[in-house]
């Protein structure tokens, strides 16, 4: 992709923390043209097609209209700008923050703007240091431009980081207000809903960073503009992470749709030598699994709904021919058992359980019946826990059963 198609990571972009050189390359029109008709923001996002970037692709126009009818009684209102980032394989919103951080900040004010939002928040991992430096760096020259986003809603603007757990269950929307709150991150049950009771028991919203800054451009650019970015019925761009036996595993700014042999093989590089393509786990590995018959899939929300797949947060781990699928599942698996917060009995004892089974199978030692055993598991688990982490580590041996279940079948003792 040129860098003319380029719009989070084009060159004119990639200012790093310099407010003053992103203002100068065309920063801040997005955050004057929601200043001049702030009505206008979400029916141009909405026209945009612009959805969550985090992972499950929710319409952003639809979720930020969740909090319209909250009441406005002069408490507080909360965005929450997520950039937890602690699966395997995703590495852009981290990437995003430490390149070009101001393009987020903008993206918060706009969303303050059509939230009526006088808190943000920059919910980051430690872990990501250099996302980190950057966002604090950012916000600090951010301070002397918000009074005229805090005049249009009629209260000052708070805008900060707060440091995640650095676990994984901490990116879950509420276990994100529960450590912005002050506590440890357990996700809560639904209803309510965020958008009603959320930080403080106010109306919040979370995105995504990469779903943020998105917004930015929208705004500045046009709904069309946004859209014709795409290829095929997809709009706009996605940052694709991409690691494993690739050539030049890298952050990819790619139009939404395309395929995964461009991915793979055109800006990847190819396989490794020697190696041939056996599979890709999309999305991160709380997702789905395709194989070489696949490699023609478009890779965007909709199309990948006929290889029984999903584009997840786009991270896309390339796993070659030799390499065990068996192994690789278990050891997602794992993590996953390891990320449970432990609430939901079903999700702590359920994930260990099936990473054990999973072990013992890719040990040799596996029969029938434990093959069985994860079949039932994969039936009973999804839906049992507070948030989705048991439901990702079920969607990835459900698909690596459906796709590649002979690897497991040939490790059986019966």
């Amino acid at each position: 992709m040129s860098s003319l198609n380029q719009v989070l990571r084009h060159p004119k972009t990639l200012v790093g923390t310099d407010l003053d050189a992103w203002f100068a390359n065309g920063g801040g029109v997005g955050l004057a043209n929601a200043l001049g008709d702030p009505s206008a923001i979400l029916p141009t996002l909405e026209a945009a097609g612009l959805r969550g970037m985090g992972g499950a692709g929710f319409p952003i126009f639809r979720k930020w209209g969740f909090m319209l009818p909250s009441p406005r009684d002069g408490g507080d209102r909360y965005f929450v700008v997520n950039g937890n980032e602690d699966e395997p394989g995703t590495f852009k919103d981290r990437a995003l923050l430490a390149e070009s951080p101001h393009q987020v900040i903008e993206g918060a004010l706009i969303a303050a703007l059509a939230l009526d939002v006088n808190q943000i928040v920059l919910y980051l991992n430690p872990g990501a240091t250099d996302a980190l430096a950057a966002a604090e760096t950012a916000i600090s020259q951010w301070h002397p431009h918000l009074d005229e986003v805090a005049a249009t809603i009629g209260q000052r603007i708070a805008l900060r980081v707060v440091c995640s757990s650095g676990l994984y269950i901490g990116g879950e929307e509420t276990a994100v207000i529960a450590t912005v709150e002050g506590g440890f991150p357990f996700p809560r049950q639904k209803p309510p809903f965020p958008a009603q009771s959320g930080v403080h028991g106010r109306p919040t919203t979370v995105n995504n960073v990469e779903t943020v800054a998105h917004v930015t451009h929208i705004l500045r650019h046009g709904a069309e503009w946004y859209r014709n970015l795409g290829l095929g019925e997809a709009v706009g761009t996605k940052l694709y992470s991409l690691s494993g036996d690739v050539l030049r595993p890298g952050l990819y700014e790619l139009p939404m749709g395309t395929t995964l042999r461009e991915l793979v093989f055109t800006h990847g590089g190819g396989m490794l030598q020697g190696k041939a393509f056996k599979a890709v786990f999309t999305g991160g590995p709380s997702n789905t699994i395709l194989t070489a018959e696949d490699l023609d899939a478009p890779l965007d929300w909709d199309s990948l709904r006929a290889y029984r797949s999903r584009l997840g947060t786009g991270a896309m781990i390339v796993i070659s021919e030799g390499a065990s699928i068996v192994r690789r599942v278990a050891d997602y698996v794992e993590f996953f058992a390891d990320g449970s917060c432990g609430q939901c009995p079903p999700c702590k004892i359920g994930t260990r359980e099936l990473a054990g089974v999973l072990r013992t199978i890719d040990a040799g030692r596996g029969t029938q019946a434990d093959l069985a055993h994860i079949e039932h598991m994969c039936g009973l688990l999804p839906g049992s826990g507070r948030c989705a982490l048991v439901d990702g580590a079920i969607t990835v041996v459900d698909s690596a059963l459906a796709k590649l279940r002979d690897e497991f079948e040939r490790l059986l003792v019966d």
